[in-house]
């Protein structure tokens, strides 16, 4: 199979270029589910556009059992600086986390699977809008496709990759249990009493009641959680004020938690609302909501299973690596809640210029793109010709 998807080398290229070049949003991905479908239509698949507003889901076989395999599509609201043929002619857009690269291995996937006599069972491709961002309603792309029916009629096995810029190429990194954290956000606003800064006993200090607020928030996770609960909190935005002199009415934070349990989830909320507590101990007040996010990601430990030795096959043991701990955040959880599912990250350093993802350098190298092909497709034939779990 590694051997059939080397020889898409040229056209899996291509197509990640392609997108690469046209880069587009979340939930704005016209252009790239419209080259999706084409392609998934001369291949034979059956094809539904729109799903989650801007997603493809393409069908190849019948019947049970069924294999969801998903790729992100969207971009990242950056300026590129890598000077290519292929760098992104939209400005301030480019697909600065590897989306290209998922699109374009699952066309592969789709390709190399076309191939295939009579699959026993159902391949469903998932051409996924929005991973990094969500809509007014705070919903992403992974639930919008869901609320489509895209893990309808049974889905045994969701599989995803998702490429790595810290990993060579040729190698994998697959765990069982957490593999990226759950998220939420919080919005909050210190109420005080502004006036003016030679007069502070005239006040409530919003800016006062903040440092005490943040340092609660800081000790949740040293002094509140059990030491072995994988958790996370961080405030990125504090704003308050204008002018050196003047105390304000109020101070603004913006904050973000990860977990991979869901009552620590629960746990964190309750803690993170007494911290604000501290504000009214102190003759202020606070006002504070909670965004609700992705869910944490968790592989189950067959279809890790499944993916390492299919792995181990196909480039050697030595190749196959578990992957470090972290509490990145990922949609592909949403799907991965309602079936068995795993992804891994697949090695595309591009070597001696490491590109950080999210970074406006970042890029793939392009001889990634048939590993991701090749485990994918083997992965999904071995379930299918077994039946199942």
């Amino acid at each position: 199979m590694l051997n059939q998807a080397m020889m898409l080398q040229e056209k899996l290229q291509c197509y990640r270029h392609d997108f690469h070049k046209y880069p587009e949003l979340g939930f704005h991905e016209i252009r790239t589910s419209a080259k999706v479908a084409e392609v998934l239509t001369s291949l034979g698949c059956r094809i539904r556009q729109n799903v989650g507003k801007t997603g493809v889901i393409g069908e190849l076989g019948q019947g049970l059992p069924i294999v969801a395999i998903r790729a992100d599509m969207d971009a990242l609201p950056l300026q590129e600086e890598n000077q290519m043929d292929y760098s992104s002619e939209n400005p301030g857009i480019m697909h600065a986390c590897g989306h290209d690269a998922h699109t374009a291995i699952l066309l592969g996937v789709a390709e190399l699977l076309s191939q295939e006599a009579n699959l026993p069972g159902t391949v469903r491709f998932l051409f996924q809008p929005a991973e990094e961002v969500a809509d007014d309603e705070g919903i992403s792309g992974a639930p919008r496709m869901i609320q489509d029916g895209a893990m309808e009629g049974g889905v045994g096995l969701v599989l995803a990759l998702h490429v790595s810029a810290h990993v060579p190429v040729g190698q994998i990194h697959i765990g069982s249990g957490p593999s990226s954290g759950g998220v939420d956000s919080f919005r909050a606003s210190i109420i005080g009493l502004g006036g003016h800064g030679a007069r502070p006993h005239e006040t409530v200090d919003p800016i006062y009641l903040s440092a005490h607020v943040i340092l609660a928030l800081n000790g949740i996770i040293s002094r509140k959680l059990n030491p072995f609960d994988s958790a996370v909190i961080s405030i990125g935005s504090i704003h308050a004020g204008f002018a050196e002199n003047i105390i304000p009415n109020k101070v603004d934070i913006l904050g973000t938690l990860r977990y991979t349990d869901h009552k620590v989830q629960e746990r964190i909320h309750h803690e993170i609302t007494k911290a604000f507590e501290v504000a009214k101990a102190l003759g202020g007040d606070y006002h504070l909501k909670f965004e609700l996010g992705t869910p944490p990601m968790i592989n189950d430990e067959k279809a890790a299973d499944l993916i390492r030795q299919t792995a181990i096959d196909l480039i050697g043991k030595e190749n196959v690596q578990h992957p470090p701990d972290g509490l990145g955040a990922e949609d592909f959880g949403c799907f991965s809640e309602l079936a068995p599912g795993a992804m891994f990250s697949l090695g595309s350093m591009v070597e001696g210029d490491e590109r950080e993802h999210h970074n406006s350098r970042f890029d793939v190298n392009d001889r990634c793109l048939p590993y991701g092909a090749a485990i994918l497709v083997e992965t999904t034939l071995r379930f299918l010709r077994r039946g199942g779990f």
